[in-house]
């Protein structure tokens, strides 16, 4: 398999435009295989990651994976990255991982519209960041890196506290007045 490098325990696919994970993959390595890498790849979904049952690191950044992210129960799994991927719904995907990857010590989710900083968009300042972060924590209470920065005691207690709070969500399309008027939003709202 060309671009596949095996090194003791892990596993690199890397940059290899692949849109699924190769079948042949998860039957050779998945049974031994404790860190995979498939960065840089067109994954959309993870179909064939199941092989992988020991997991303990999963690199999955610089994809094409959204909000239909579904991960294969990964009990071992403590390092997960998803960075520069599609994934917009961060309550979803907080949800999904609290289920599957009991042991996730360390997420990182930068590039993403989830993740609202700099990288994502310029009207994204650093309240918005600390709001994320403390939502996530509030979510996965057992992180001790998030996005690369090792997480405070500080922050966990405020996530303890106001966590269920901080989950910023903002409709696709607002309501500018309650009146029929001429404005371009007219014909998305039925007015």
């Amino acid at each position: 398999m060309a671009g596949l490098m095996v090194s003791g325990t892990q596993v690199s696919y890397v940059g290899q435009y692949c849109r699924e994970i190769p079948e042949s993959l998860g039957r050779d390595f998945g049974h031994f295989a404790k860190r995979l890498d498939l960065s840089f790849n067109l994954l959309r979904s993870l179909e064939g990651l199941s092989a992988f049952r020991s997991l303990e690191e999963l690199i999955l950044d610089n994809n094409l994976l959204g909000d239909d992210l579904v991960l294969p129960g990964l009990p071992h799994l403590h390092t997960l990255t998803l960075n520069k991927n599609r994934i917009t719904n961060l309550e979803y995907l907080l949800d999904h991982l609290a289920e599957v990857t009991p042991a996730l010590e360390y997420l990182s989710l930068l590039g993403n519209v989830a993740c609202p900083n700099e990288l994502v968009s310029l009207e994204k300042d650093e309240e918005d960041y600390k709001r994320y972060r403390c939502f996530v924590l509030h979510k996965l209470p057992n992180l001790k890196f998030l996005d690369a920065q090792k997480v405070t005691r500080q922050e966990r207690e405020e996530a303890l506290v106001r966590g269920a709070f901080m989950n910023v969500v903002k409709p696709k399309n607002y309501v500018c007045c309650m009146l029929p008027c001429s404005h371009p939003h007219d014909n998305e709202l039925n007015l």
